[in-house]
């Protein structure tokens, strides 16, 4: 027999997917109202908005609307809005392939004086200027508008796919000097090193750490930092690495992949003064 208890649990589930069906279906419905009301202009942002909304169900519903209608005229309506929305709909997938390409291109170029060297990426490159051709590389796409969300999002996008292929470490490393290098190049067109016109010295450390080969970082830090050989306390380098990273999120769009990619490389910095602290004075109490 089946218990009371297990009996409302199959009511509740039985109810459930009707509900969760005629919420669907309300939602699509608004979506249709929408571009039906819409003009041309409003028509093409609407569509871009929701482009996620245009699945099988959605074309379901349309057609079902479109049988419907009483009229001939109101028929023709709906079936002349299909027809515009899955124009607008090819469209926008269109463009979206092409720059999915473009930004495979920009990273094939931006990774090319490595991967000349064989078909399976080495790091680090057996030839020591492949990394400034790099860094070139990204400086001058950066100055063509080349290194967007779009490109960003493919890079990351390698970056999954690679730490997935265990045999292919090389990749992995590779991808993140790229991310590396753009933070660098992009950090660095702003300078918070002067104040009133005096250098304010943990902000001009911070820079040239944050404009160095990742190489270079443990020397600059023990040259630097107090614990080391520098001025800068640890104190005072946390405080502008904390403060480079507010500035970093009022000044780019919350989860883009740009902020993630310039806030991972200050955390970066930052840890590896943490290390380099911890090792020579030992971790905080």
């Amino acid at each position: 027999m089946i218990s009371i208890q297990n009996r409302n649990t199959f009511l509740c589930a039985a109810v459930k997917g009707p509900e969760e069906s005629f919420k669907k279906t309300i939602e699509v419905d608004r979506l249709i109202d929408m571009l039906r009301d819409a003009n041309p202009r409003e028509l093409d942002l609407i569509v871009v908005e929701n482009i996620l909304a245009f699945s099988e169900g959605f074309w379901v519903r349309l057609a079902a609307r479109i049988d419907l209608c009483k009229l001939d005229d109101d028929k023709k309506d709906y079936e002349e809005l299909a027809e515009n929305v899955m124009n607008i709909v090819d469209r926008v997938v269109h463009k979206t392939d092409e720059k999915i390409e473009q930004s495979t291109d920009v990273l094939k170029a931006i990774i090319s004086p490595v991967m000349n060297e064989g078909e399976d990426a080495m790091w680090p490159p057996r030839n020591p200027e492949a990394l400034i051709l790099m860094e070139k590389e990204i400086s001058n796409r950066e100055k063509e508008g080349q290194l967007d969300e779009s490109f960003l999002s493919e890079v990351n996008a390698q970056l999954r796919q690679a730490k997935d292929e265990v045999d292919k470490p090389g990749l992995q490393v590779m991808l993140q000097k790229v991310l590396q290098l753009y933070a660098s190049n992009f950090l660095r067109k702003r300078s918070y090193a002067y104040k009133g016109g005096e250098v304010v010295v943990p902000e001009k450390f911070l820079e040239s750490i944050i404009e160095a080969p990742e190489n270079d970082w443990n020397r600059l830090l023990l040259d630097g930092l107090t614990v080391g050989k520098g001025d800068v306390s640890p104190e005072e380098f946390y405080a502008v690495t904390k403060k480079r990273i507010e500035r970093i999120l009022i000044r780019t769009e919350g989860g883009s992949y740009q902020q993630r990619v310039l806030v991972e490389y200050i955390k970066e910095i930052q840890a590896r003064a943490e290390e380099i602290v911890n090792r020579l004075q030992g971790p905080a109490a």
